[in-house]
């Protein structure tokens, strides 16, 4: 029925019959589809000038942006920069942390992007890891292991935007509370088994990859687990404590910008695509029609309905992507489990970034009952 309605909504924009279905499809294309390399968050932005441990950037809101971002340009280049120094009419000054590949200069133009760290956590941070698998349905899936003292281990799950990389910046926290963890991919990441189907499922047959990660965390000595997901990561995470059957194991979620509301989440992709109005509504349901999500259990996971667990749940008020008053009618449907810690100023699944201290301190006060 829905279907209906939005083919003949549409119709006057977009055409009929199947010039309808051909836009659903084009529009849904970029959602359905498993992700590899994570997306630029910006358009190119000018370097200026450059200094002793400064770097100035033409005056845009990418380049005013609080906290810890990465700049990259050309095919490798990267380098950090931290706080905002200067700025005026003539542009944006921020230390510069360090410029790892590459050359910077002025006239170079360049993208902001949250991949502060690049590699793994040896080469990015110092820390020893394994090189393991999770075995899952469909084979076996790439993950980090990371040791601990504690029983408790955190399964960290990334956004179909990111990859392993992701749980980069909260390691150290974990290593500093001594929680071991394994940071993991799952169906249609690189290296692991592609879905079936080729597509991504929003979690509908996600989560039984993860349920593998959480029975290898059990299998190898841990007492409990804390899930911790990125935006569809966050709400991969969701589904597994609310279905599995290893759902009692389960004493904790950290939720980093889930994707809640679906529908609002899938129109807002198909408009990033370019298309808009009708042809992005015909997009989301095409989408839902491709992938099968099931929209009833969807909100039923949203509404925090079978939530189980303490669940702490960071989110940006401004997130372009996952809308933040879905996090809100969480917390406010669930107030006895769900603690939601708002970042102003923070774009979708890189809350770190805007305020790495900040989001530490959250993290540490959070997990250490659980350890």
């Amino acid at each position: 029925m829905r279907w209906g309605i939005a083919a003949t909504v549409a119709a006057a924009a977009v055409g009929t019959g199947a010039a309808v279905l051909v836009v659903g499809r084009k529009a849904s294309e970029r959602m359905v589809r498993s992700a590899g390399a994570a997306r630029d968050r910006s358009g190119p932005v000018l370097v200026r000038s450059l200094g002793a441990g400064r770097v100035t950037f033409t005056r845009t809101p990418v380049s005013e942006r609080p906290g810890r971002w990465a700049v990259e340009w050309g095919e490798d280049g990267h380098a950090v920069v931290e706080e905002v120094l200067h700025r005026d009419d003539k542009g944006v000054t921020r230390r510069l942390v360090r410029a790892e590949r590459g050359t910077l200069a002025p006239g170079t133009e360049v993208r902001f992007t949250p991949r502060v760290y690049l590699g793994d956590p040896a080469s990015a941070l110092g820390l020893p890891f394994a090189e393991t698998a999770v075995e899952g349905e469909l084979g076996a899936m790439p993950a980090w292991r990371l040791d601990g003292k504690r029983g408790t281990w955190v399964v960290l799950v990334h956004g179909p935007d990111a990859d392993r990389a992701q749980s980069l910046p909260v390691l150290p926290e974990l290593q500093r509370l001594g929680l071991p963890a394994l940071a993991v991919t799952y169906r249609g990441d690189a290296g692991a088994p592609a879905s079936p189907d080729g597509l991504g499922h929003f979690g509908e047959t996600e989560w039984r990859d993860v349920e593998a990660a959480v029975r290898t965390a059990l299998e190898a000595g841990a007492g409990r687990v804390v899930l911790y997901g990125w935006s569809l990561g966050a709400t991969i995470a969701l589904h597994t404590a609310a279905r599995s059957d290893l759902a009692p194991s389960i004493s904790s979620l950290v939720l980093d910008s889930p994707v809640l509301d679906w529908p609002a989440t899938a129109r807002r992709d198909a408009a990033r695509s370019g298309y808009r109005g009708a042809a992005a509504e015909l997009g989301a349901l095409a989408a839902e029609g491709r992938t099968g999500v099931d929209l009833a259990d969807f909100a039923r996971l949203a509404d925090g309905t079978d939530l189980r667990v303490p669940t702490l749940v960071l989110h940006g008020p401004d997130d372009p992507v996952a809308p933040f008053a879905a996090a809100r009618r969480l917390a406010h449907r669930r107030p006895d489990v769900v603690n939601l810690q708002a970042f102003p100023g923070g774009d979708h699944a890189a809350l770190w970034n805007t305020a790495p201290d900040r989001y530490a301190e959250t993290l540490r006060r959070w997990l250490t009952p659980f350890c």
